[in-house]
């Protein structure tokens, strides 16, 4: 199975300085929700991982974080989307944990659980961490300007150009996948006949 991976603050919801601590403070970016639905709708399983250190910071607590992601999913169900699963990681990064973003324990877990196929599978996320995480575990890896990625995305071009692709937000990022499955669909098919 592939699916396509997301990032959560910066991509679907706004970035705070502060972390996102709570509901009130949760809010989606402009065509967030309806480009997960899209992804639904194409057959795509959605997969949100995130580091949530500020739970760990205690800034926020587990349960907290739990509450804003029931309500992120329902929010994104009254849309017509679906996200199957998602994965934190409390831990900060003086904690060194596998699971934690540069490094890919997130993905090869859902990959485990779940049996995803990583190599055809795509992470969008909005931060350099983002698209180490995904390069360490052979998914594809698109960074989108909405979040970090605004201050982000030279410094990756300069360290990895030829293994990311820019969007300018998640809807422009799905755009560019289901075109690009479309095509390969095509192709195959023709192969085929």
């Amino acid at each position: 199975m592939k699916v396509v991976f997301l990032d959560r603050d910066g991509v679907i919801c706004y970035n705070r300085d502060d972390h996102v601590k709570n509901w009130d403070e949760f809010k989606f970016i402009d065509g967030a929700k309806e480009a997960i639905a899209r992804l639904t709708q194409a057959g795509w399983p959605v997969i949100v991982i995130t580091n949530q250190a500020a739970i760990n910071r205690r800034l926020t607590s587990a349960s907290a974080v739990d509450d804003i992601h029931h309500r992120m999913i329902a929010e994104v169900e009254s849309c017509g989307g679906r996200i199957a699963r998602v994965y934190f990681c409390p831990h900060r990064p003086d904690e060194h944990c596998s699971c934690r973003k540069p490094r890919p324990g997130m993905l090869f877990q859902a990959a485990n659980e779940l049996g995803i196929d990583l190599q055809d599978s795509y992470l969008i996320g909005d931060a350099i961490s983002d698209v180490q995480a995904a390069q360490a575990a052979n998914v594809k890896a698109y960074m989108v300007l909405t979040g970090r990625g605004k201050c982000q995305h030279l410094e990756l071009l300069d360290q990895a150009r030829d293994s990311v692709s820019l969007a300018s937000n998640l809807w422009q990022a799905v755009d560019d996948i289901l075109g690009i499955e479309s095509a390969q669909r095509g192709q195959d098919e023709h192969t085929l006949t």
